[in-house]
């Protein structure tokens, strides 16, 4: 709306598409129920029984088992594998509870078949537990755990007294098509920024537990089509990460301190463009020097005293880790 305003974005799990994201968070709810409803999954059972099972059908399709999933986009997870067997009821999963895991890791979508937002990508139930599995409405703070549910109250119902527990694809449609103070961030078209000589650099978390990432990677190929421009094109000015094992903007079981956001997540890197992303940013629009990989790091416990326990080199998103035995890249 502004190209001219900024030379250089970078943009970290970026809340895209806000109305339907609103639509898909608060689908959670009617699906896991409240804590106190019969087929309640608990946290543990999220942490434990299942992220187990997540981590064994999908950690090793990269070929390293390290409790990473290297690109969700390859994990088909199926969690049929952890319903009850005959006369069996511990450590596994009824058939109602298999079928809500199976819806919420499914696309959300609309009475006519159109998707309203990606699925959850495996792998970020860890933390996902805490607030959209959490037998609740969405929250966005610790100190509000209704915020979610205002937002239809008062914004698109006006009405105090709607129940999140109701809501329903018609819900949504209703929010994306007000679209309140015309807040759905979904442009297909970045050509004017593109003009001005301006450069982004946006980067996903794979495991996030509160945007999933797919649809980061749903809206590169969404400017692609909107601009009918090849992603060598797109590269020229807009590029994305994958960001393997981060949850939210950080943390994780991956190599997630690459300098974004400052504070813990710059603490121990250089502002070196090969592995911080904001001296990445300034590389690219000072020096025209555009960025391939970003190498993020692991500290031992997180902890930058304790040392370096791993680096990755993450890839931008047309540039996959992944090459198989004929030769083909994904």
């Amino acid at each position: 709306m502004f190209p001219d305003d900024f030379d250089g974005i970078v943009a970290g799990s970026p809340a895209l598409d806000f109305n339907n994201l609103a639509s898909w968070r608060a689908s959670f709810f009617p699906i896991t129920g409240s804590e106190d409803s019969s087929n309640f999954i608990a946290p543990s059972t999220w942490t434990g029984l299942i992220h187990s099972e997540v981590l064994n059908q999908c950690d090793g399709l990269d070929g390293v088992l390290d409790g990473i999933i290297e690109d969700p986009d390859l994990c088909d997870f199926r969690p049929k594998a952890l319903m009850c067997a005959t006369r069996v009821s511990i450590n596994c999963l009824t058939p109602v509870q298999t079928e809500m895991v199976r819806e919420i890791f499914s696309p959300f979508y609309g009475a006519n078949g159109e998707l309203i937002y990606p699925a959850m990508q495996p792998g970020s139930e860890v933390l996902a537990v805490q607030k959209l599995y959490a037998g609740m409405p969405f929250s966005y703070s610790e100190v509000s755990v209704v915020q979610n549910q205002d937002w239809f109250r008062y914004v698109v119902f006006e009405n105090p007294a709607w129940n999140a527990s109701t809501f329903s694809i018609y819900d949504a449609a209703l929010a994306e098509s007000l679209n309140p103070s015309d807040i759905r961030t979904w442009p297909d078209d970045l050509s004017s920024f593109r003009n001005t000589h301006g450069k982004i650099i946006t980067y996903h978390g794979g495991q996030d537990n509160q945007i999933t990432s797919y649809n980061t990677e749903r809206f590169y190929n969404h400017l692609l089509r909107g601009m009918q421009a090849t992603s060598g094109e797109l590269d020229k000015f807009f590029r994305f990460f994958r960001i393997s094992g981060m949850f939210h903007c950080n943390s994780g079981p991956g190599a997630w301190v690459f300098g974004q956001g400052g504070g813990a997540s710059a603490v121990g890197v250089p502002f070196e463009s090969a592995n911080n992303v904001l001296a990445a940013i300034v590389e690219w629009v000072e020096n025209g020097t555009a960025p391939d990989t970003i190498e993020g790091t692991k500290f031992v416990n997180d902890t930058e005293a304790l040392g370096i326990s791993f680096q990755r080199r993450h890839c931008r998103f047309v540039g996959h880790l992944l090459v198989f035995d004929d030769g083909r890249s994904h």
